[in-house]
């Protein structure tokens, strides 16, 4: 449920309520809002305390309290009505701004990672995406230089000043990626790996999380619960394609999605049109629709010479072609009254 608080309440009723409710054996989670706070209840409500409702409403300061009938509390609409703003080192991601992430699917080298780095900062990207650690369908296949991508990576931030988006795969290597990235990704293939998303709960850093292949949008925000309960509301939810039985693109783009999350939740919401279609020429037809249906960002996959990528060169755009997808989604984004880049 979640208790809603008068207008311009004092700290010290605050307390007690969240002192009312820890007593009860249920957490309290404060979200302190535009006009007034609202306190998130979570936890099992003994069955011999039925009405609690009831008993938080005649709580001093309390204007009214809800239930949430979604199995997704923290990230819901109900515990939050205003968007979210996840702030990335001073990128500010669920504004008026659509903030474009590139970067290579795979940090293969110095010299094609900064060329990637030096490009998708000359065209106005905000974050630099880049994989040190990749799931891969084949074993056989290039699974990312690990460690020293890491390396790379923040070298590649200290020259031009983009945050870094990585991929995390494994709960055991938090310390590691940590110490470098400023958004852990999580891939599609572990939206459901809930150890990691706990892990990550326990972090201060900001997550991108992936929905997977065939998963429903219920379930990406039940994923994205496990990161909030454990304290991280940095959270934000990617729309990367799913199956279906169409094989003409590598997945089907559900843009659809983009409206539906941002009535449901209050997350800031980003597409990845490189991973839902699967081949450069249509990569900037659905970037473009995605800005109109509302999305907060994109993440699109930019490489020196995609035909010498190691991963994912066939959806990946040379310089050139990112630089021309950022100026056509800057004006469908002044179409629908928000920007991308610098505002003019």
């Amino acid at each position: 449920m979640v208790i809603v608080m008068e207008q311009g309440v004092d700290e010290v009723k605050v307390r007690a309520v969240i002192d009312a409710v820890e007593q009860q054996g249920l957490t309290a989670f404060v979200n302190p809002g535009v006009e007034r706070k609202v306190i998130a209840v979570l936890g099992m409500v003994d069955s011999q305390k039925p009405n609690l409702e009831s008993t938080f409403e005649t709580l001093e300061g309390v204007e009214r309290v809800t239930r949430i009938s979604e199995p997704y509390k923290l990230s819901s609409r109900n515990y939050r009505h205003e968007d979210t703003v996840v702030d990335v080192r001073g990128v500010k991601i669920g504004g008026p701004e659509v903030v474009v992430i590139g970067g290579p699917c795979s940090v293969e080298s110095r010299e094609q990672l900064l060329a990637c780095a030096r490009a998708v900062k000359a065209a106005g990207g905000k974050l630099l995406r880049g994989g040190a650690f990749k799931p891969r369908t084949s074993p056989y296949s290039f699974q990312g230089l690990g460690g020293d991508a890491l390396e790379i990576l923040a070298e590649a931030r200290e020259e031009t000043g983009l945050p870094i988006v990585t991929e995390i795969l494994d709960p055991d290597d938090l310390e590691l990626v940590g110490r470098y990235a400023d958004v852990f990704q999580v891939g599609a293939r572990n939206m459901s790996n809930f150890r990691l998303l706990q892990r990550l709960g326990k972090t201060d850093k900001p997550v991108l999380l992936k929905r997977g292949p065939s998963a429903k949008l219920r379930d990406m925000l039940q994923a994205a619960e496990y990161v909030m309960v454990g304290g991280n509301h940095q959270v934000m939810l990617c729309e990367r394609g799913i199956i279906c039985f169409d094989d003409a693109t590598r997945n089907t783009t559900d843009i659809n999605a983009i409206p539906v999350l941002k009535q449901w939740s209050h997350l800031p919401v980003i597409l990845d049109p490189s991973h839902a279609v699967g081949y450069t020429r249509w990569v900037p037809a659905i970037a473009r629709a995605g800005v109109a249906a509302g999305a907060d960002g994109l993440i699109v996959e930019v490489h020196p010479s995609p035909t010498e990528a190691l991963s994912d060169g066939g959806q990946s755009l040379r310089p050139e072609q990112f630089a021309k997808l950022m100026h056509e989604v800057g004006r469908v984004a002044r179409a629908v009254d928000r920007y991308v880049g610098e505002r003019e």
